[in-house]
């Protein structure tokens, strides 16, 4: 625990090493990683790899009750996996309840040694960290909100780097800036680290040219405007204006929130980060030059931002796209309810029910033992049931009105999937409590998205239209409000993976489902034992 004050809020909170933002790990593709981590703290914790690969090394990613138990007070672990094919930025957070809201920090992925970026060489990288400040315990936050059945309290500022900039009160001080030179290029690392809002980012009077998302190089574009989702990193390219004696200003940098749902409120804030061209000078008396950002609610936005992003697909970096589809996946993904204990009344849609998240309409129980120890030992009777459905088992009209009875069922249920099947996954938005963009992350794999839109998914005419030839691959791909998207990928990668909705509040309500990938007949092909220092639940 470390002491931290924000917006005169001091509060104690869990930190890596007493940083806040947690510390940067610098690797190169094809590195092995080994990181102990020890628990000092009162609450569980577990540290996830967000978005790195973990070939065969389920045992590393992270997530509590999925791939192991909790690191106990007191207890350590050591996480031990090797980045492969992939560069770029990634991050690292908790995964156990909220804990991630302070334990986070970005992974930064180099190329081989001697192997250049396919775009201008930077000057300068700097990782820019967007995360959510709350002058409460996070943990007591979510423990009432899943008491009484309710919205949880929304936080109280968003942070670039941990610091909320000047737009908040008192916090002139605590303000990220970015010192630049005139004419040379950086390249700016995106995180979404915020635990339950997606992200619109801009720079006064700067383009900035997207060339990697998720660590996966991209077709470089422009764009005034970066959305990015919890769950997401987008690197841009920032051209620093050469110095042609016009006169000096000050351009801020922005980000404000995304938000579709319907369901309470959410923070309507934004953080400013100051862009300083040097020699700096006197700051006070430079023109102050504000960047725009679309409304809250920009749907259209989302989706042609979206559209813009596509796969480089060039010799060196082939785009591995899953032609033929062995199992074809139809997932509805939004809220729901749960009937509220009759000795209390709820906070949720009704006085009578309590907010529920669910995909296919099963809201998942989290097991009390891991489901990848169960899997390893085939243990799974009482763990989990291999049922999860492949559609959803009561059709509706997804993205119109919604049933009258919007009560969820719940297991821990999970779908088997024999060593590299080919998945196509079609993730629809449904408008029970309100149609709400869902950014859905799948553990241990990227995707490649092959299609989107809005309204209901029609399997008749929609797959003609797939881009097979250049699609985007991610880890985290937002599932348009009242809309689509469609995903695959092969699933080589032996364990059990989790995927999940990335804002924490449905997560906590039961949106998330597991995959539970067999081993395949070669050495290559088999999860790893476990290690000797595995926590035990």
């Amino acid at each position: 625990m470390h002491k931290v004050t924000r917006l005169c809020t001091t509060r104690a909170i869990p930190t890596v090493n007493g940083k806040f933002p947690g510390p940067k790990i610098v690797t190169r593709e094809g590195d092995r990683v080994v990181v102990k981590v020890v628990n000092n703290v009162k609450h569980n914790v577990t540290i996830h790899w967000h978005g790195v690969r973990q070939l065969r090394t389920g045992w590393s990613d992270g997530p509590a009750y999925i791939t192991q138990c909790p690191i106990q007070t007191g207890q350590s672990y050591v996480y031990n996996f090797t980045i492969t094919g992939q560069r770029g930025t990634l991050f690292w957070h908790a995964h156990v309840s909220w804990m991630r809201a302070t334990l986070y920090g970005p992974i930064i992925i180099l190329p081989k040694s001697g192997v250049p970026f396919p775009f201008p060489k930077p000057y300068k990288d700097v990782p820019v960290v967007f995360g959510e400040w709350f002058n409460a315990d996070p943990e007591a936050i979510i423990a009432q909100a899943l008491q009484t059945g309710g919205g949880p309290n929304v936080s109280e500022a968003y942070t670039i780097n941990g610091l909320p900039g000047p737009l908040y009160n008192c916090s002139t001080k605590d303000t990220f800036k970015l010192k630049v030179q005139p004419g040379k290029w950086y390249l700016l690392r995106l995180i979404n680290a915020a635990l339950n809002d997606e992200l619109f980012f801009s720079i006064a009077n700067h383009t900035l040219t997207v060339v990697d998302v998720d660590a996966a190089y991209v077709k470089p574009f422009d764009t005034d405007v970066v959305l990015v989702t919890p769950g997401q990193t987008t690197n841009v390219l920032l051209l620093a204006k050469p110095d042609d004696g016009s006169p000096a200003a000050t351009h801020l940098m922005l980000a404000r929130p995304y938000a579709t749902g319907r369901v309470g409120t959410y923070d309507n804030t934004t953080v400013a980060a100051i862009l300083e061209y040097a020699p700096a000078g006197h700051i006070k008396s430079r023109p102050l030059l504000w960047p725009t950002l679309p409304v809250f609610n920009d749907t259209a936005f989302a989706a042609n931002y979206s559209a813009k992003l596509r796969s480089l697909a060039s010799a060196d970096y082939s785009a591995r796209v899953p032609m033929r589809v062995d199992r074809p996946f139809f997932f509805t993904v939004g809220l729901g309810t749960t009937p509220c204990p009759t000795y209390q009344g709820c906070n949720g849609p009704t006085n009578d029910s309590k907010f529920s998240a669910s995909m296919n309409n099963v809201s998942f129980n989290m097991p009390t033992t891991a489901l990848l120890i169960a899997h390893y030992d085939g243990n799974t009777a009482g763990v989990y049931t291999s049922d999860f459905p492949t559609t959803p088992s009561e059709p509706f009209n997804y993205t119109g009105t919604p049933p009258n009875n919007t009560n969820v069922s719940n297991g821990t249920k999970v779908v088997v999937l024999p060593y590299n099947t080919s998945v196509e996954v079609v993730l629809q938005d449904t408008s029970i409590q309100g149609a709400e963009s869902h950014p859905l992350h799948l553990h241990g794999f990227d995707f490649f998205v092959v299609g989107q839109g809005a309204g209901n998914y029609d399997p008749s005419s929609h797959p003609a239209g797939f881009n097979l030839l250049d699609p985007v691959q991610r880890n985290t791909v937002g599932v348009p409000a009242g809309g689509w998207v469609a995903i695959r990928f092969f699933a080589d990668n032996p364990g059990v993976w989790f995927m999940h909705c990335h804002l924490e509040v449905h997560t906590s309500w039961g949106l998330k489902m597991a995959w539970v990938v067999n081993d395949g007949p070669l050495p290559h092909q088999k999860l790893m034992p476990p290690p000797s220092d595995l926590p035990k639940c």
